[in-house]
């Protein structure tokens, strides 16, 4: 009898439940052996509203999965057909963030335990009833794969809104999709394509940590394998290299389809920026990275080119305030034993030499770190600009002759002064800041022994930096060789006080050229801060002859302090600063890589030009060409993009996109276009007919009418 009340209880309550619409957010649940699956919606009713939320929620037994919209190397994912609804105009479903299974070295992503795939639906006239049918076929695994096709339903009544138990579950999940994002952004910065089609591997740099995981959707048929780690910056970017597998069935004459310029998906897990998806093209042309072999005579034939680039930086803008240094240096040495002038010249080559090495064990760490490289780098760091500024501004106080006494050779060329001749740590110490002066500059054949040397490992680059080091130091090698030519200078004497002051302007000039490049990357305030204490600091040297024997200990302790406070207090001062280069034209935009292969898909012209604030050789080039009336009206025509790209601070974007050309230095000009997918590189010396020339040849060919 109580067994019959019971049941008869049941199916009251059931019925009145169901008028009631309790149970309207949830349909039955499908079950089987190894999960079961239902729909559920966010509301008890559809409301007014044109669009719902509704859910497809799958519960997995321990240990089973099934799989999101790309599985990897095996399995399928849901595929809902809604076949035989009512009032139901459309519906899209999302993905939320899967989780990756590696097991026998297969690469899958799904989803264990429970998810809810969410669903918004559109009806055909809101506010009236919605019954949804779904037919589901997925698979699910575990040690095995079992396939099922599930018949779900859920029918929504007309009425008010009403909050549902299932809503929640519902907006968790939405919570777990992937933002969307468009362009280069903070999290992905830069996608492109190394090497020639068939060979491929897609680089993608991310602000993102160690334990976050990249997803890659291609065109169909194209696989990717699993998405690694290969480098890191210090700025927390990374960089995700994955090989690209083409499809087989792409091959046309042997021709293997190229990734570059096609449209893919990247969906990045990070575990501190949450997760991102960008639907982009990766940039077309990029080079193979990995430095194939070479031969002797190659190799030999880099060295020439970087003995060469190296001699030639003695002529270009960014050395000629220390040719001040040098011409005293030769001057002081007038009438002077051959071999005091061969030791001289041969120290200020030792410390040239030392300088490059330096460089080059630096630039061996960084590459063994997987953190950037490049010339002149160093210019992006704050504190290297104001160690260089104090160094200048302690050179340009001993040539106005306000000091006399020994300081710490790595702070200055003590015994600049006329008639007294230069002991060997001056000699080198000139040699020295003559090369780190150097550095800003890019001059001809430079650009490709760096590339060369950067590319490739520790033995390359200590040679081929060693023969940078002996190009610039040629000429003091020279004299070392030939001592004779340092006494055909008139002999010391007055009229050098004269000169030492009107040189010592030159350092001064550099001092706030190096104010200026502060100024940019840390802000105004920072800048200010250090002019002031670089005046204060000179005024304290001032006062040194002036003081007795004894207070001139105090006054030099005096100026070693407010000198250390130029070097480390500015950049605690200093925040990252908005500002870029300035562009002399309206016509420049902001340098976007991701953007260059749908400019030139759309049958545009690219011109790029990668600069910095500290590179001497960019605003040469920005004078005597990019900012001349001739090369404006070329950057001014409808089908020309010209992009302008600021270095002055670190940039992994502009880093992967110099590297993609195996250049790590700038300037660097590059030109795309329809005729010219991979890119017209041009000299880092700009000369107005190449870039007329590339820009040219870079456009699409007008078509031939027919006769």
């Amino acid at each position: 009898m109580f067994r019959s009340l019971g049941s008869a209880f049941l199916i009251i309550w059931g019925i009145l439940a169901s008028s009631s619409g309790v149970f309207a957010a949830a349909g039955p649940w499908w079950s089987t052996d190894h999960g079961a699956v239902r729909l559920i919606a966010e509301s008890n009713a559809v409301g007014s509203g044109t669009k719902l939320r509704l859910g497809l929620h799958f519960k997995m037994k321990p240990g089973w999965k099934i799989y999101w919209r790309s599985p990897g190397d095996a399995g399928f994912p849901p595929r809902p057909s809604w076949k035989g609804s009512q009032n139901l105009a459309d519906i899209k479903l999302d993905w939320p963030a899967p989780t990756r299974f590696s097991v026998l070295g297969l690469e899958t992503l799904g989803y264990k335990k429970e998810v809810v795939l969410p669903l918004t639906v559109q009806p055909f006239e809101p506010g009236k009833a919605v019954n949804i049918k779904a037919t589901v076929p997925y698979l699910t695994c575990e040690e095995i794969c079992v396939p099922y096709e599930a018949k779900l339903t859920l029918a929504l009544p007309s009425g008010p809104e009403s909050s549902s138990a299932e809503g929640f579950l519902i907006n968790k999940f939405i919570s777990a999709v992937p933002k969307k994002v468009t362009g280069t952004n903070g999290v992905i910065s830069s996608v492109s394509v190394i090497g020639p089609a068939g060979k491929q591997t897609l680089r993608v740099a991310a602000a993102v940590s160690e334990k976050s995981d990249l997803l890659i959707e291609g065109p169909r048929g194209f696989r990717f394998s699993k998405a690694k780690l290969v480098t890191r910056g210090g700025d927390g970017k990374a960089v995700f290299a994955a090989l690209v597998s083409p499809p087989i069935r792409s091959v046309k004459a042997g021709k293997p389809l190229d990734l570059a310029g096609k449209d893919i998906v990247l969906t990045l897990l990070g575990d501190t920026t949450g997760a991102v998806e960008l639907k982009t093209q990766p940039l077309a042309g990029a080079v193979i990275q990995e430095a194939p072999p070479v031969s002797v005579g190659t190799f030999l034939s880099i060295l020439v080119l970087a003995v060469l680039g190296g001699l030639v930086l003695n002529l270009m803008p960014c050395v000629l305030p220390v040719l001040s240094l040098k011409m005293l240096s030769v001057i002081g040495h007038g009438g002077e034993d051959p071999r005091v002038v061969r030791k001289g010249f041969l120290a200020s080559a030792a410390g040239i030499l030392v300088s490059f090495l330096i460089l080059g064990s630096a630039a061996v760490i960084l590459k063994a770190t997987g953190q950037a490289t490049g010339w002149g780098i160093q210019f992006q760091q704050p504190v290297f600009l104001t160690v260089m500024a104090v160094v200048v501004a302690l050179f340009a106080a001993n040539l106005w002759g306000m000091f006399e006494i020994r300081l710490p050779s790595f702070l200055s060329d003590r015994a600049a002064t006329a008639g007294q001749g230069q002991g060997m740590p001056g000699h080198f110490a000139t040699g020295a800041f003559a090369a780190l002066l150097a550095t800003p500059c890019s001059a001809p054949f430079l650009g490709t022994a760096v590339g060369f040397a950067l590319a490739r490992g520790a033995f390359e680059i200590y040679a081929i930096f060693t023969a940078l080091g002996l190009g610039l130091a040629l000429p003091y090698l020279l004299v070392a060789a030939f001592p004779a030519l340092a006494n055909r200078f008139p002999k010391p004497g007055q009229w050098m006080v004269t000169l030492r002051r009107i040189l010592a302007f030159a350092l001064v000039a550099t001092a706030i050229w190096l104010l200026t490049v502060l100024d940019t990357q840390i802000g105004r305030l920072a800048a200010l801060a250090t002019a002031g204490l670089l005046v204060a600091m000179v005024a304290v040297i001032a006062f040194h002859h002036r003081a007795s024997e004894q207070q001139r200990k105090f006054v030099m302790a005096g100026a070693v302090i407010v000198g250390l406070l130029a070097i480390l207090l500015p950049p605690q001062l200093g925040q990252t600063n908005a500002k870029s280069v300035t562009a002399s034209a309206g016509y420049w935009q902001k340098f976007d890589p991701a953007a260059i292969s749908r400019h030139v898909a759309a049958g545009k012209t690219v011109f790029v030009d990668v600069t910095a604030d500290w590179c001497v050789t960019c605003k040469v080039n920005k004078a005597l060409v990019l900012d001349t009336e001739v090369i404006n009206k070329q950057l001014l025509q409808k089908n020309v993009v010209a992009m302008r790209a600021d270095w002055t601070r670190p940039d992994p974007q502009i880093t992967a996109f110099l590297q993609r050309f195996m250049r790590y230095g700038i300037p660097f000009n590059v030109v795309f276009g329809p005729q010219a997918p991979q890119g017209i590189v041009l000299p880092e010396l700009l000369r107005r007919d190449a870039v007329i020339a590339a820009l040219n040849g870079a456009q699409k060919r007008p078509a031939v009418a027919k006769k």
